[in-house]
């Protein structure tokens, strides 16, 4: 709901030539949506779309997803001995990890929302990197790599967050998928 500041502003807008004219250009609209416009023109060239997967089978999915964050040893030992001024990054990678799975397709535009069975987070430590591995299940018409995916890429970035005023050199990488079962193109298991 508009304040009464941003509706007296608004019909100031309106009433001047430059708003007229705006509101002539956008329709009856006072504001255009150039961004959406230019989303819906580059679908129609580009063939951009969401999957139909309506006649799939509803089967057990699973998909298991990696990611490593390097940092200095002493980064390391204070994410483990739980010592960041921010609180516990194990704890709180888990629930991000988990909330992003969640929310998969809000963040990756062609993904469908999924209702999902489970989601666990295991995050352990070597002496130069903390590992992380996200197990996504649920009973679908398509696969959960994205979630899987989002869940250990999220995890990763809440510790990079928590430790980011100690270790400026932290890294992510080796985000991958490391296995998948169910659904009709078979299983991948990472050798």
């Amino acid at each position: 709901i508009p304040s009464a500041r941003q509706s007296a502003a608004r019909q100031r807008l309106d009433a001047s030539p430059a708003g007229r004219r705006a509101s002539r250009r956008a329709g009856r609209r006072l504001f255009s949506f150039p961004l959406l416009h230019s989303f819906v023109m580059s679908q129609e060239l580009h063939g951009v779309r969401m999957i139909d997967v309506g006649n799939k089978a509803v089967t057990l999915r699973m998909a298991r997803a990696s990611a490593r964050l390097t940092a200095e040893p002493e980064t390391i030992r204070r994410i483990r001995a739980g010592d960041l001024e921010k609180g516990d990054a194990v704890a709180a990678a888990r629930l991000a990890g988990i909330m992003a799975a969640k929310r998969t397709a809000d963040l990756i535009p062609l993904c469908h929302p999924l209702p999902l069975d489970a989601v666990e987070l295991s995050i352990g430590f070597d002496s130069d990197a903390v590992l992380i591995e996200a197990a996504v299940r649920a009973t679908a018409r398509t696969g959960v790599e994205m979630e899987a995916l989002l869940a250990a890429s999220a995890a990763a970035l809440t510790i990079y967050d928590m430790c980011k005023s100690i270790d400026q050199k932290m890294t992510i990488d080796q985000i991958r998928l490391e296995e998948k079962t169910g659904g009709s193109r078979g299983d991948f298991h990472r050798h």
